[in-house]
C-alpha cells in the first residue's frame, strides 16, 4: 500500500508541539498528521527527526 503520509522516516521538520498524548508524549502535526514527539512540552517549538511512520500517524524525536 503506497503511504500518503506527508512525512518520511529519517526526514527532519519543523513542528510546534500542540497536545499532549494520553502517554505524556507531544503532539506535533505535519499537514494535519500526527506525529507522536517523546520528551516534549505544549507550545515547545522544536526541530524533529521522525523515526517511523505508520498508517496514521508517526512517531518522532527532538533532533540534536
Amino acid at each position: 500500500m503506497e503511504s500518503t503520509a506527508p512525512v518520511e522516516a529519517g526526514e527532519t521538520y519543523e513542528v510546534t508541539i500542540e497536545d499532549i498524548a494520553r502517554e505524556g508524549d507531544g503532539i506535533a502535526r505535519v499537514s494535519g498528521f500526527v506525529v507522536f514527539v517523546p520528551s516534549t512540552s505544549v507550545g515547545d517549538e522544536v526541530t524533529i527527526k521522525v523515526t517511523k511512520v505508520m498508517r496514521k500517524f508517526a512517531f518522532g524525536e527532538v533532533a540534536e
